[in-house]
């Protein structure tokens, strides 16, 4: 666990951030449980499944989740900015108040205008905490123990999911019981505030981002930062943190070298930038064309399909989405030993496989009687998400999009990555109810055949990144390395020793400045009471 957890404090910074993933999956995921409440109908005049005018739904369920994504879009694209203006931990904090109004004005709504507003509110916190979130744990943590870190994203993001399926599945009673009261599907939609605000009165304590404050020439800042994330009981003297920092300055002394002759327009101006951002974005846009958040939101839906009634619709998909956090917690651990290429290429061969089935089932049973074909349907959409998505896919790919960009563009190209994931959702999300409706199981052909594709782009175009510094994975994409922490050279390694013997004289050197201004105050004070006694 030594390499995976360097120290607490850098575990506790990690997972408490985190809680901003939780409130975003929370919220991406909160209407798979809401339409699965009567009272959400009633409240906002709409016909539920089955009945006349559910056509009309359809079209407004899309349009619930259309425009959440498309905000979280433009979240995206603002956080490219303010991450490197204002830094990683401000617009986390400025995040967090976006998505608490979205949300308080969902859970407040009256009409289906309202509601839609504050989805769109809401999209736009999701949007800039997704992109920011893995961003800063990646940059806050060592070369040996990213893996875990940024899978902690993954983690909290499947509590997320968690804690607003089983509160669905918790309301549903009130209603069962003949209720008409419209708590049932405000509460949960409410619920969302609370990791978010927790998010907000703890981030004072979080510190910035050591990569970030040196792009801002507060080096000392950052040297102490880096010092107290990672310092390690098995370095006494923090060599090895050390080391980082000396890379950390190194190559942002380069990589504005190289700025200082491109366009502000970076991420597309270099063949290996391009390359970067082409992975990022296609990654993240492939992935939810498996259908992830289709079934996330819409389970209900083809539960419902596949022959069940009452509340076991909302208890299947309740267990669906708890499915997802053993899986997280695996990748976590085991991420940084078999490698990203590995993790990818399984998940979506897996559910490759699992989509195939599935859609095979729904052709021959769908509509019918036959009780243990629909069960062999639902079973496939379970194996699915465990293992293949959750163990795989889920936290890696946050991680993989947070890494492969170079400190200087790192918030420009999470934030254009990111913004794949929520075009794609636009899409699927708005066509999925209303595919649903018509096209029934032929739908999962839209999911099938991009799946296929998006095994041969990760083959072709997804280098390996494991166990390298941010700094170091620039060599991954063709580009120079100021000085390598990852296979350093003998000459290398001597360089880094002169620099660290540097730094434990300059420490030495405040240290005894502290003392000697110690010594001094308490003299002066020793004479200046001396004086008032006589």
């Amino acid at each position: 666990m030594g390499k995976l957890i360097p120290n607490a404090f850098n575990l506790l910074v990690v997972i408490y951030v985190a809680l901003g993933s939780t409130a975003c999956s929370y919220g991406m995921a909160i209407i798979g449980g809401t339409i699965g409440q009567p009272s959400f109908y009633i409240s906002l005049g709409l016909a539920p499944a089955g009945e006349d005018g559910y056509a009309r739904t359809a079209g407004f369920i899309g349009a619930f989740n259309g425009v959440n994504c498309a905000g979280s879009a433009i979240g995206c694209a603002i956080c490219s900015y303010c991450a490197d203006k204002f830094g990683r931990k401000r617009t986390i904090q400025v995040a967090a108040i976006v998505l608490i109004v979205g949300a308080a004005i969902c859970a407040a709504s009256v009409n289906n205008g309202m509601f839609l507003a504050g989805r769109l509110i809401n999209g736009l916190g999701i949007g800039a905490l997704v992109a920011c979130i893995p961003m800063y744990q990646a940059e806050v943590s060592t070369p040996e123990s990213r893996g875990f870190m940024v899978s902690m994203h993954g983690v909290m993001f499947a509590m997320g999911y968690t804690l607003s399926a089983w509160l669905g599945f918790g309301m549903y009673f009130i209603t069962d019981s003949g209720s008409t009261s419209s708590f049932p599907w405000r509460f949960p939609i409410a619920f969302q505030i609370a990791p978010a605000l927790l998010l907000l009165i703890g981030s004072p304590w979080l510190p910035f981002s050591p990569r970030w404050l040196i792009m801002q020439n507060r080096f000392e800042e950052a040297h102490d930062v880096l010092i107290k994330l990672h310092r390690d009981k098995s370095d006494p003297h923090d060599t090895k943190a050390r080391t980082e920092f000396y890379q950390m300055k190194k190559q942002v002394e380069m990589d504005r070298q190289i700025k200082a002759t491109t366009s502000k327009f970076e991420l597309f101006k270099t063949p290996a930038n391009r390359r970067r951002a082409l992975v990022g974005f296609m990654l993240m846009w492939n992935n939810q064309f498996t259908g992830v958040l289709i079934i996330a939101n819409y389970g209900v839906i083809l539960y419902i399909a596949l022959g069940m009634t009452g509340y076991m619709p909302l208890l299947l998909s309740s267990l669906w989405v708890t499915s997802t956090f053993p899986g997280n917690i695996l990748c976590a651990f085991f991420v940084e030993k078999v490698g990203r290429r590995p993790f990818l290429l399984i998940g979506l061969s897996g559910i490759l496989v699992c989509l195939i089935c599935e859609t095979a089932l729904q052709a021959t049973f769908l509509g019918t009687t036959n009780k243990a074909g629909q069960n062999a349907a639902i079973f496939f959409i379970f194996l699915f998400i465990t293992p293949f998505w959750s163990t795989f896919i889920d936290a890696s790919q946050f991680l993989y999009v947070a890494e492969i960009f170079p400190t200087h563009i790192r918030s420009q190209g999470t934030s254009f990555s990111m913004m794949g994931l929520y075009l794609a959702d636009i899409i699927i999300l708005i066509a999925g109810p209303i595919a649903f409706e018509r096209i029934k199981w032929k739908f999962f052909f839209v999911l099938l055949v991009p799946t296929a594709f998006h095994i041969v782009f990760v083959y072709f175009m997804c280098p390996e990144t494991k166990g390298r510094s941010l700094e170091d994975i620039n060599a991954q994409f063709g580009e120079q390395v100021a000085i390598h922490y990852y296979g350093a050279t003998e000459k290398e390694k001597n360089e880094f020793e002169v620099a660290i013997e540097q730094d434990e004289k300059v420490d030495q050197t405040h240290e005894t400045d502290r003392a000697d201004f110690t010594k001094t105050v308490a003299e002066q004070t020793h004479v200046e009471e001396l004086s008032h006694k006589v």
